[in-house]
């Protein structure tokens, strides 16, 4: 390969390289091999391999920057779609959120999920320590609906209402935290599966 249709080629897969960011080494690596030969393949289809040909070859691929991203969301939601950790499944959903704007939905209601679930088990986790504030409180608006807080235990009980559920907090808060975590982590995977799926392949 001429020095000048070598460094056109390296000047673009080093664009690639530098934005696979959240990529280990390995994946990195496999991803520029895959491009290069399929730059060199693409310009080998003409009778001499020139600049030209090389430049042709770049075009159908589209910018590095964009053919970079594509490849770091498909392989973060990959890992999301077969991982059980919600601290791995919330930094591929950061990311994804980044580049889409179905991630950033999908970001918004797994951190609401999350935390609803994390504050139950907090709840339950608490009640021994403060017994008289820690729990499920119900009160009363303006208008005479119920309105139902949980409290840490941190601080006085609220002024205006009373405890409900007691010591059962515990128990249900512990259920109830475990299984919104693990109902968010499958959504935000069903999710990240079907827009997998939904996408258009990749240029290459």
């Amino acid at each position: 390969m001429a020095d000048d249709v070598e460094q056109q080629v390296e000047a673009y897969l080093n664009k690639v390289r530098r934005k696979l960011r959240g990529l280990d080494a390995e994946s990195t690596r496999e991803i520029v091999e895959e491009l290069r030969s399929h730059i060199l393949e693409k310009a080998a289809m003409s009778e001499e391999m020139t600049s030209a040909t090389v430049a042709a070859a770049l075009r159908t691929l589209g910018d590095p920057d964009e053919l970079a991203s594509q490849y770091v969301t498909d392989e973060l939601l990959a890992r999301a779609e077969t991982s059980r950790s919600p601290f791995r499944m919330l930094d591929s959903l950061f990311f994804w959120a980044s580049v889409s704007v179905v991630g950033f939905v999908v970001l918004l209601g797994s951190l609401v999920g999350y935390f609803l679930g994390a504050v139950f088990v907090l709840v339950a986790a608490l009640k021994p320590f403060h017994p008289a504030t820690a729990g499920l409180w119900m009160s009363r608006d303006a208008m005479g609906d119920p309105v139902f807080s949980l409290h840490l235990g941190f601080g006085t009980a609220p002024n205006v209402g009373r405890e409900v559920l007691g010591w059962w907090i515990v128990p249900i808060g512990l259920i109830v935290g475990c299984e919104l975590v693990i109902l968010t982590t499958r959504l935000a995977q069903r999710c990240a599966r079907r827009y997998r799926q939904a996408r258009p392949p990749r240029s290459i």
